[in-house]
């Protein structure tokens, strides 16, 4: 020890060696940076790395060890071989880079330790390499147990600064990492320089082919300066990269990529950094909720391309509208939303969405077809009716909801009674869910009569439903929850099980008719569906009526015409339910195969005095018979109504007249009333006359 104490004190100028430690310190941060930075990268990004890594330790080892000989007093050194200096550095470079390359192979292994160890031997390599470069004026004798111990000491300290790197054993473990990397390559060099004695001798050296101290230092200076240069505009280079790449990956993480607004997270930030901005007083932010009309069915009709299509365009016209303190995001399908900061209030929220509205109107073309589309628009207010972003953003989605009840294409203001009717519909829903498991279902039967006999032609199955908790809920009420829900279709497959079962067994061969919803008949399946059903329950298919309303069909006219045609081949009857209120009624007529047509209640209503309604009658008898399409008067509530019906030449009706939607035993009590009235004789005696009883008809 005290050899060592010696030999750092007395053997070396201060001055050479504080630069040596000075050299020794910054390449060591260095080295350990791009060491540690090495280890979290793979593949070739790792391998440059590793590779500048190598070139920095090795260089500032290298450095540090001539710079410290250079220190070293001693009127015996003559200089140093090119070769043997070159040599060594070659090898602490070599070495470094191999010591860094296996610590970095596994994230958690005694490979880590084994690459300290290669680093530390090749430190001691470079050093006695370059001390057998240094030429003097004599001999050179070395302690042995100095030499091993400068050996084991540099492996041992090699170890340590790779593995606190690596292992990450503190929080600063690249600075603690590059603190063990200094005393690791000084204490090697200064315990070997303490086991030297230099003896002098009268020898013959040519002077002239050795590298002098004067050009050994331009040597490492030139060399050093050209390393950091390389590893600060690497760096640079790598910041300015890093950089990009996370701007790019935070524009990614807030944009939709089909459109480039905004997308949901990106909404959420702009909101609350809304929200969060100095506003003045009584002013506040818009949010608006945007969910476009018939998205699906120019998806199923165009395809995808003409989707995508047009919510790029109508991104492009909303935004082209916009002004300072505005902003659109897509949060996903065919939903948007809006913002608008520095609101007075309710006006100022109505006429941003509206403008919005405008602005989606606007024509959209794909291929020559017109794909334009309405939206549905709700808005909410911060602060006037949240502070919470999620909130406001749940009441504009709510009131977009209304908006789509209403009709659609318009804007709807939130207000707090939405909240409670929402609660509603969503304790209804649930219930809803399990109503028919815990058999809180229904179907009741409305009569279709003939209008001269009276006699029952088919019946209209209607679903009921009885809640213990809430009594009859109206369908009026429940079938819009089902439709929003989705739970329609399985909804809608129980009440074709259940008339079908029913209508098997009744004493007469009555029609049943039964409602289909637009989702259902959207379905691919729901011909097979209906096919199972009639297989499973017995009933014949020509006993099958299923109504289908013009909204339901044109929604997605082609695959509504595709499962229609399956349903024929099957031998099921279709009707179009609610005639006169659709807007292409001519049309669908024409496209597809009805077997009835139901003219609307609205129309029948006022028929006794009104003569519009008598002429859209009128027009819907000539526009039947010429047809050859059945027609079926609802709504028929007074005997006057039926008296106008018959007059011009309506034969089938169904209303309150003849009795309202009653269950299925008592309509069997009227059926077999009608029987013992004679009713039914015509049909008993055909049957008879073939030689088969009629199902039930002779009980």
């Amino acid at each position: 020890m005290q050899k060592l104490f010696n030999c750092v004190v007395y053997l070396h100028d201060p001055i050479l060696l504080a630069c040596a430690v000075l050299i020794l310190l910054v390449g060591s941060i260095v080295t350990m940076r791009l060491f540690s930075r090495a280890r979290h990268t793979k593949n070739d990004i790792q391998r440059l790395w590793l590779i500048l890594a190598g070139m920095i330790g090795g260089g500032t080892i290298w450095s540090t060890h001539f710079v410290a000989m250079l220190a070293y007093k001693s009127d015996l050194i003559l200089g140093y071989d090119l070769t043997l200096t070159i040599t060594s550095l070659i090898i602490v470079v070599c070495s470094t880079m191999l010591g860094f390359a296996i610590a970095s192979l596994k994230t958690n292994s005694l490979l880590i330790e084994l690459g300290g160890a290669v680093l530390g031997f090749g430190v001691s390599m470079m050093h006695y390499t370059g001390m057998a470069a240094m030429k003097i004026q004599g001999g050179v004798q070395w302690d042995a147990a100095t030499v091993v111990a400068s050996v084991l000491l540099g492996a041992f300290i090699g170890i340590a600064c790779v593995s606190i790197t690596a292992r990450k054993f503190t929080k600063y473990y690249n600075l603690w990492g590059a603190l063990v990397f200094v005393v690791a390559v000084a204490l090697m060099h200064f315990t070997s320089m303490s086991g030297l004695t230099l003896v002098p001798a009268n020898m013959s050296i040519e002077v002239e082919k050795l590298i002098s101290n004067t050009a050994l230092g331009s040597g490492i200076i030139v060399l050093m300066g050209c390393l950091y240069l390389t590893t600060f505009i690497t760096s640079m280079i790598d910041m300015k990269n890093e950089s990009a790449t996370s701007e790019h990956y935070k524009y990614l993480a807030l944009h939709d990529p089909l459109t480039g607004i905004p997308n949901r997270h990106g909404c959420e930030k702009y909101l609350k950094d809304f929200i969060l901005a100095p506003l003045p007083e009584n002013r506040g932010v818009a949010i608006v909720g945007i969910d476009l009309d018939r998205f699906k069915s120019i998806n199923d009709v165009h395809g995808h391309a003409a989707g995508d299509h047009l919510l790029k365009t109508i991104s492009s016209h909303v935004s082209q509208i916009l002004q300072p303190g505005e902003m659109i995001g897509r949060f996903g399908g065919d939903e948007f939303v809006a913002l608008k900061s520095n609101i007075g209030g309710k006006d100022d929220a109505s006429e941003f969405a509206e403008r919005i509205l405008k602005a989606i109107r606007q024509p959209v073309m794909w291929n020559d077809a017109d794909i334009s589309t309405r939206a549905s628009l709700g808005f909410s207010m911060f602060p006037w009716d949240s502070e919470n972003p999620i909130q406001l953003l749940e009441q504009a989605d709510l009131a977009m909801y209304y908006a789509k009840s209403n009709g659609k294409d318009c804007v709807v203001g939130y207000n707090k009674a939405m909240d409670s009717e929402n609660r509603e519909r969503t304790t209804l829903a649930t219930a809803l869910a399990s109503a028919i498991e815990n058999e809180e279902l229904s179907v009741h039967y409305q009569l279709q009569n003939d209008a001269q006999t009276r006699k029952i032609t088919g019946v209209e199955a209607l679903l009921r439903w009885h809640n213990p908790a809430r009594g009859n809920i109206t369908p009026d009420v429940f079938i819009p929850i089902a439709e929003e829900t989705g739970f329609i279709n399985e909804l809608g497959t129980w009440v074709l099980r259940e008339a079908c079962t029913q209508a098997s067994q009744w004493r007469m061969p009555i029609k049943v008719a039964v409602n289909v919803a637009a989702k259902q008949l959207a379905d691919p399946f729901f011909a097979d569906t209906v096919k199972t059903v009639l297989e499973e329950t017995g009933l014949e298919p020509s006993r099958l009526e299923l109504e289908v309303t013009e909204s339901g069909i044109i929604g997605d006219a082609s695959q509504a015409l595709k499962v229609i045609r399956k349903l024929k081949e099957i031998g099921v009857q279709i009707a179009m339910d609610d005639y006169g209120t659709g807007y292409s009624t001519l049309a669908t007529l024409h496209n597809f195969p009805f077997d009835k047509i139901k003219i609307d209640r609205e129309f029948i209503k006022d028929i006794d005095q009104n003569e519009h309604s008598a002429a859209i009658l009128k027009s819907t008898m000539i526009l039947g018979n010429s047809l050859k399409i059945p027609v079926l008067a609802e709504g028929v509530e007074t005997e006057a109504h039926l008296a106008a019906l018959s007059t011009e030449g309506c034969q089938l009706v169904q209303g309150f007249l003849f009795g309202k939607p009653m269950p299925n035993n008592m309509f069997e009590e009227l059926l077999t009333q009608q029987i013992s009235a004679g009713l039914w004789d015509d049909y008993i005696e055909a049957e008879a006359d073939t030689n088969v009883v009629p199902l039930k008809a002779m009980a």
